[in-house]
């Protein structure tokens, strides 16, 4: 299950670093925007939304199925 968390976290991360790439890219060269590259961008940010989502779901169920365990400080100490 650690696994699959780390996994997510990577693929969050690579996605923010791709739309960075891609919005640096077309702010650079003003003159030669070409008509994918926003589109590129949107679609990178719009992966990390749904996949932030989707990990926050996954990681509810498996709480929820006792997977994993809360460690924090209890409630009413």
């Amino acid at each position: 299950m650690q696994y699959f968390i780390l996994v997510g976290f990577i693929a969050i991360l690579a996605s923010l670093g791709a739309a960075m790439f891609y919005m640096l890219k077309n702010g650079k060269n003003d003159l030669e925007v070409s008509k994918t590259d926003p589109q590129n961008m949107a679609r990178s940010l719009a992966f990390r939304v749904g996949f932030s989502i989707l990990l926050f779901v996954c990681i509810l169920v498996a709480w929820m199925l006792g997977y994993i365990q809360p460690t924090g400080i209890q409630p009413g100490q």
